[in-house]
């Protein structure tokens, strides 16, 4: 006999989803490629929306949905199922009073897991960050995406294959093989699906999100976003900031009802702990010291109404690291924010 072992979700539209140009383009992409038949992968570094996308796209497909987490220790039977624990069963037959007759037998119960239950019912599946799953483990999705056969263990005790329902549809997400934890995925794998490679919001998207999602006024979610992506560009963080640290700083000030440009100090405060931490992985004091000097300056910039110069933030930055002083005539090294 066989179970099923998965929770199906229901699709519905995001709350404080926030849909721009940019956002409407990758999603009509996106959808297009799956109305002709070919899996979708979301690839980018943290941050750039890739999860969110795919459950945006996931509630316009109006299907159920599966979600399955990428995970070094998974196998092949985490994704198809297996056999886990047995069935019992005994018969006591006393049709006769004087004759008592029994029968018992036990077989393994075996349980199909999320992949299977989504191609079998043709449901959605998600996988996130499935790049940080073993590629043995992912072997099983070849045939799936190719042929549209999945092939079963012969434990499980029905035909050994199972024909994908043709309303199943695959979206894949994950970060760049550069990242800790991360696998190299089989070339035969990528090959089989369209992989649409994202890379940071525009400024209008990023101001739309972190309002969206703190319900800040936009005058102050505009700072944050200027602050951010100056801090971006300047090329001086082991890894750049993303729309996250936009939302926390913007929660931060949000919950603690400051004025960026009224706060005593405390705005700058919590720039530099929330960016600080969030474009420095190695907790390197140096390199922290001088991503707080960086994120100091650009925030007294912006409160003087003007945005310092790519190449002078880099220049400044470098000059920290080496220890120099000779200080730098700046002032016709900036422009005014076009706004």
């Amino acid at each position: 006999m066989i179970d099923e072992m998965a929770t199906v979700l229901e699709p519905s539209p995001l709350p404080d989803f926030v849909e721009t140009n940019y956002v409407k383009g990758v999603t009509n992409r996106a959808l297009s490629y799956i109305k002709a038949g070919f899996p979708v992968h979301f690839r980018g570094s943290s941050g750039t929306g890739k999860t969110t996308l795919a459950m945006h796209i996931a509630s316009k497909l109006k299907r159920p949905v599966v979600i399955i987490h990428g995970n070094d220790e998974y196998t092949s039977s985490d994704l198809v199922g297996g056999e886990y624990g047995y069935r019992m069963r005994r018969v006591v037959d006393r049709f006769i009073s004087r004759v008592l007759k029994t029968e018992e037998d036990m077989v393994k119960r075996w349980v199909d897991n999320r992949l299977t239950v989504a191609c079998k019912y043709g449901y959605t599946l998600i996988y996130d960050e499935f790049t940080r799953s073993r590629p043995e483990a992912n072997n099983i999705l070849l045939s799936i995406l190719q042929e549209k056969i999945m092939d079963l263990p012969m434990g499980r005790g029905e035909e050994p294959y199972l024909k994908v329902h043709p309303d199943f549809t695959a979206l894949f997400t994950s970060n760049p093989e550069e990242y800790a934890g991360v696998h190299r995925s089989q070339d035969a794998l990528r090959d089989r699906m369209v992989t649409m490679d994202l890379d940071y919001f525009d400024y209008d998207t990023e101001v739309a999100i972190t309002q969206a999602k703190s319900k800040l006024q936009k005058p102050f979610v505009e700072t944050i976003v200027k602050i951010v992506r100056s801090l971006r560009d300047s090329g001086k963080c082991e890894f750049a900031p993303t729309i996250r640290g936009c939302i926390m700083i913007a929660k931060a000030i949000k919950i603690q009802n400051l004025s960026p440009s009224q706060s005593n100090g405390a705005f700058v405060q919590i720039c530099q702990d929330i960016l600080a931490s969030e474009t420095s992985r190695v907790g390197s004091k140096t390199n922290q010291e001088r991503i707080k000097e960086l994120v100091k300056e650009l925030v007294q910039k912006d409160f003087n109404g003007e945005r310092p110069d790519k190449e002078v933030i880099v220049r400044r930055a470098a000059t920290r690291q080496f220890h120099e002083v000779a200080p730098l005539h700046s002032q016709k090294h900036f422009v005014p924010f076009n706004t």
